[in-house]
This record gives structure tokens, C-alpha cells and sequence, in this order.
């Protein structure tokens, strides 16, 4: 999956928005102002970095060569995936889903309303 289509997807989740706090390099996802992913070129490479539980971060990593622990972010609660081609899109799609939705689970009440109200 290409990161244009990988970043259109995103987009088309309900309240995401998205924006380059750290500058043009990286390419930042929120959902309701809280971060999900992140899209940017690590080592030469296109990269998505996803948010996700840590033992889901630990299986990923030493299953796929393709991820590694979140780069410039928390390595517990964060994977970088090298988009290669070793993933599918469905299971890129998958694990933006899940930071997704892990990212929701968190909102407070107030913005889980405001967000089922779009």
C-alpha cells in the first residue's frame, strides 16, 4: 500500500484530522486532538507509526521484519511499520483500526459524545 492511499484512509475515519506539529517531515493523525499515527520517510523509507497495546507492540515487532518499536516515540505504546510491502493493506488498514479505536477508548466522555455526534 502506498503511503498516499494509507494516508487517504486515515483521513476517512470519523474526526481525524491531520497536520504537521513536528514539522513537514512527519505527517500527523488525531482524532479529536489526540494522536493515532503518524506517517513520515524513516531510513529511506516510507513509515507509519500506530499506536497499539504493548503486548500487541511485542508480538508485531518480533513477528514482521517490517516493524520495529516506535521510532521517536514511546516504544511501549507505539510500532513504526516500514511499508515494504510485507503487509498487506488489509492488515495495515487493521492495525490503523486498532490505534483507532485504542486512541477512542481513551477520549473522555465528553469527546466520545462529540465525536459520535459527526
Amino acid at each position: 500500500m502506498k503511503m498516499e492511499q494509507l494516508e487517504k484512509y486515515l483521513l476517512s475515519l470519523k474526526g481525524v484530522q491531520g497536520g504537521y506539529p513536528f514539522g513537514p517531515e512527519a505527517y500527523v493523525f488525531k482524532v479529536m486532538g489526540k494522536m493515532f499515527a503518524l506517517t513520515a520517510i524513516h531510513n529511506d523509507a516510507p513509515s507509519m507509526t500506530l499506536k497499539c497495546l504493548p503486548a500487541d507492540g511485542d508480538f508485531l515487532v518480533n513477528e514482521f521484519a517490517s516493524i520495529i518499536p516506535g521510532y521517536h516515540m514511546n516504544k511501549q505504546h507505539w510500532i513504526t511499520i516500514a511499508l515494504t510491502g510485507e503487509l498487506s493493506e488489509s492488515v495495515l488498514q487493521d492495525l490503523a483500526d486498532k490505534s483507532y479505536n485504542l486512541v477512542v477508548s481513551k477520549l473522555t466522555r465528553a469527546d466520545k459524545e462529540a465525536l459520535s455526534a459527526l
